[in-house]
């Protein structure tokens, strides 16, 4: 009896849902008849079995054959209503139909996906490849309806869900998309995403590493200083001390080949920046370069996923969590400075930075003593 009941507002449901369709539809039609009466279209011919059309505009002829002449017809008004708008777009009068997904699209076909660095290609890879979740609803709206209050609450929701660094970050890529479909494409007066407030940058990493964690990185990595690298956790322990000596970032050491290595130093013809780079060798980056023993072309044979999964799984078994790869960065510009006394447009051209203020204020992380060592010559 319950059954029965249920299934009869099953149908009830079903037989509304269809109505309410019906009723859409029918308001549809009718308002296309209205269009074609004041459209004067051509009359639908019959050529055997079926009806063909011709639409003229503009000097041009467009044609369609369907199965009845009523079709015929309703394929012209639309065919008209689409030509009309177009040429509203074209003189201004109209905006084309342009979602922030379709923008995300042609973003990534024709910018994202060339860009020079294979690590920020990556990422740009994972934003397009997420970009649905992350922005639900608000990729199916268009883009000239897209405010900055809309993307102040994404801003918002989005803060909430990952560290201020991320959505900075973020908020620059999208931005660069508008500003794209704005001076490449010439589909926006203005980018809204200027127009909102970005989150506050948090304080800078400044961790050096101790030779106490040098030593256990090289324990839980089973790899002897001075030795030759054979396995792949070898081959990580190596890249960890290259890079304290030379200040080159971990892509930059795994795209490193043979060929780019020179008497005295290293040459890296393509950089995060996208421009080439001339790395100085230390005595201890060259004694570590002749234990590479093997002839392949790259000096690291490893991908930078395995090398990065590597990494991070053994760095945990020795407590050293807060540990970054990139603090080797941090570590070798700081020994530069207290070692060598490199001045700071020549330590810019080593380590490939742009702003000096970057390099100054995030990257030379000085301890009491190197001040007082620096200060007293």
């Amino acid at each position: 009896m319950l059954i029965g009941h249920f299934f009869c507002l099953f149908v009830a449901f079903v037989i509304w849902h269809c109505w309410l369709n019906w009723q859409k539809m029918a308001i549809f039609l009718s308002h296309l008849r209205q269009v074609c009466d004041k459209m004067k279209l051509p009359v639908p011919r019959k050529r055997g079995e079926t009806y063909t059309i011709t639409v003229s505009y503009q000097s041009k002829r467009y044609y369609c054959t369907r199965d009845t002449a009523k079709e015929c017809e309703q394929w012209a008004a639309l065919k008209l209503l689409e030509l009309k708008a177009q040429t509203k777009i074209e003189n201004g009068e109209l905006k084309p139909k342009f979602i922030f997904r379709d923008l995300n699209n042609k973003y990534y076909e024709n910018v994202g996906q060339w860009n020079e660095s294979k690590s920020s290609r990556a990422w740009i890879k994972g934003q397009y490849n997420n970009f649905e979740n992350k922005f639900g609803a608000l990729a199916q709206k268009s883009i000239y309806d897209i405010s900055p209050k809309d993307l102040t609450n994404w801003r918002n929701k989005r803060l909430k869900e990952v560290g201020e660094n991320t959505v900075l970050k973020e908020i620059s890529h999208y931005s660069a998309m508008f500003s794209y479909a704005q001076k490449e494409l010439f589909l926006l007066d203005e980018n809204p995403w200027m127009q909102i407030s970005k989150p506050k940058k948090p304080k800078a990493r400044s961790r050096r590493i101790h030779p106490s964690e040098i030593e256990l990185i090289l324990k839980t990595l089973n790899y002897d200083m001075g030795n030759e690298p054979v396995l792949p956790q070898h081959y990580v322990a190596w890249g960890f001390l290259f890079a304290i000596e030379t200040a080159m970032r971990r892509g930059e050491i795994l795209s490193m080949e043979r060929k780019d290595i020179f008497d005295g130093y290293v040459h890296l013809p393509k950089t995060k920046n996208g421009d080439p780079r001339i790395v100085p060798l230390s005595e201890e980056a060259k004694e570590l370069l002749k234990l590479i023993k093997h002839e392949g072309r790259k000096i690291i044979p490893q991908s930078e996923n395995a090398f990065r999964l590597m990494w991070e799984k053994r760095k945990i078994t020795v407590g050293l969590n807060n540990l970054h790869f990139h603090d080797t960065r941090h570590e070798a510009i700081t020994r530069m400075v207290r070692v060598r006394k490199l001045p700071v447009e020549v330590l810019a051209k080593i380590t490939g930075h742009k702003k000096i203020d970057v390099l100054v204020n995030t990257y030379y992380n000085p301890n009491a003593d190197d001040l007082v060592a620096a200060f007293n010559g």
